[in-house]
C-alpha cells in the first residue's frame, strides 16, 4: 500500500515525539523540573516528633526542604506540657536562622521567604488539662495551636482508638471542642476511636482534621487507620488528613514488602475518597528519620509494652526511602510518576494545610 506524503510526516513526526519523550534527556529535564517545583513549594509535615535534636537533626531539617512542621509535646502533665513548651520556645531563640515559632499561616509563608523552618506547638493528648478547661486558653497564650483530643486510651474527653469501648465525646469534650474552636486551635482526631472522631467532626467549627493517619482500605484491622467513611465525613467538612509514613502504619512489613509505593497507595486511596483538596503528608518521626538513633531497646521494646497488640509495631519500623530528610521530594517524584500534576502535587506537599491553617488559626 502505498502511503502520501501527509501520513508519512505525521507518522514520523509522532515517532521521532515518542522517542524524545522518552529519551534520558527529556527524563532528566523532567526530574530537574520536579526538584524545582520541590524547592518552591510550601512543604508541611503535619506531625514531626521533634526529639533527639542532636546535630544530626539541626543538618537535616536544612536538607529536608520543609518549610514546616507541627511538633509533638508533652501531653501527659501539666508541669511537662509547660516545660515542654519552653524547652522550645529557647530552641527557637538558641537557632533563630534555623526556626521559627509558628501561630498561623502567616508564619508559614514567612519561613518560607526567610528559608525557615516554622514549628507549630502541638499535644497528641488532651490528658495535661485535666477537668480544668481554662488550661486551654494558658496554652494557647503559649503559642499551642494544635491538640489531639485523645490518645489510644479514654481520657476525660472521649474514647481513644485502641479502647475496647466505643463512647465518643462527652458532654466536658464538647466543651473542650468549642473552646478550642473559639481560641483557634486545631482539633485533632488521628488517635481518636471511631465514634469520638465522629463526634469531633460533628461539634468542631471551624473543622478538624487527621494529622497523622492512614487509610483502612489500605491497611486494614489496624486501629490507627481511618475509614472510607471517616475520611470523606471529614473532608466534607473541610478538614485535612495528613498521610503518617511511619513504616508500620503504612504496611505490615516495613522495609520489605512495605514501600513507598504502599505509602502513596495511601496517598491515591485518601486522594480518591476524600478529595485532592483535603490530602496532606507527615511521618511521624523526626526529621532525621530513625534509623540514625533508635535501637531495638529504646524504640521497639517500650511501644511492645505500652501499645496493644492490633498495633502490629514492627522492627525496623522504617521503610528506607522514607527515612531521610529528603523523604517528600521522592514522594513528589512519585506522585508524578503516577499522574499527578504539578498543582496537585503542591496541594498535598503543604498548600492543603496552608489553606487549612487559613480556615482554624488566628492570626
Amino acid at each position: 500500500m502505498q502511503t502520501d506524503r501527509r501520513t508519512f510526516l505525521k507518522t514520523a513526526t509522532a515517532g521521532a515525539a515518542g522517542i524524545a519523550l522518552g529519551s534520558p534527556l527529556v527524563t532528566g529535564q523532567r526530574k530537574q523540573s520536579l526538584d524545582s517545583l520541590y524547592d518552591q513549594a510550601i512543604v508541611i509535615d503535619s506531625l514531626s516528633v521533634g526529639r533527639q535534636w542532636s546535630k544530626v537533626a539541626y543538618e537535616a531539617v536544612k536538607r529536608s526542604g520543609y518549610t514546616g512542621i507541627q511538633t509533638s509535646l508533652h501531653n501527659r502533665t501539666w508541669d511537662g506540657a509547660l516545660s515542654d513548651i519552653s524547652a522550645w520556645n529557647d530552641r527557637i531563640s538558641e537557632h533563630p536562622d534555623l526556626f521559627m515559632k509558628a501561630t498561623s499561616a502567616t508564619h508559614f509563608r514567612q519561613a518560607k521567604k526567610e528559608n525557615k523552618l516554622a514549628v507549630m506547638y502541638g499535644h497528641q493528648n488532651t490528658t495535661m488539662i485535666e477537668n480544668k478547661i481554662e488550661r486551654l486558653d494558658v496554652l494557647h497564650d503559649m503559642g499551642t495551636r494544635c491538640i489531639q483530643l485523645t490518645y489510644n486510651s479514654r481520657n476525660l474527653v472521649g474514647d481513644g482508638c485502641t479502647e475496647r469501648t466505643n463512647s465518643g465525646l462527652s458532654d466536658f469534650g464538647v466543651d473542650v471542642v468549642k473552646r478550642m474552636n473559639e481560641l483557634g486551635i486545631i482539633v485533632d482526631l488521628s488517635h481518636c476511636g471511631k465514634q469520638t472522631s465522629y463526634d469531633g467532626i460533628q461539634f468542631s467549627d471551624p473543622p478538624a482534621c487527621f494529622t497523622h493517619t492512614m487509610c483502612e482500605s489500605i491497611y486494614r484491622n489496624n486501629p490507627r487507620a481511618k475509614t472510607d467513611n471517616q475520611i470523606r465525613t471529614m473532608a466534607d467538612k473541610g478538614g485535612v488528613m495528613g498521610v503518617a509514613a511511619l513504616g508500620y502504619f503504612v504496611g505490615p512489613d516495613p522495609g520489605g514488602k512495605t514501600t513507598i509505593e504502599t505509602y502513596l497507595d495511601h496517598v491515591d486511596h485518601a486522594v480518591k475518597v476524600g478529595g485532592i483538596d483535603h490530602v496532606a503528608l507527615c511521618t511521624d518521626f523526626p526529621i532525621q528519620g530513625i534509623k540514625t538513633w533508635a535501637t531495638k531497646d529504646t524504640w521497639y521494646e517500650p511501644r511492645l509494652k505500652s501499645f496493644k497488640p492490633s498495633y502490629n509495631v514492627k522492627w525496623p519500623p522504617w521503610i528506607p526511602d522514607l527515612d531521610k530528610p529528603g523523604r517528600f521530594r521522592s514522594v513528589a517524584h512519585g506522585l508524578n510518576k503516577r499522574g499527578y500534576s504539578d498543582d496537585k502535587i503542591e496541594k498535598i506537599l503543604g498548600l492543603n494545610w496552608l489553606s487549612y491553617f487559613d480556615t482554624v488559626l488566628r492570626d
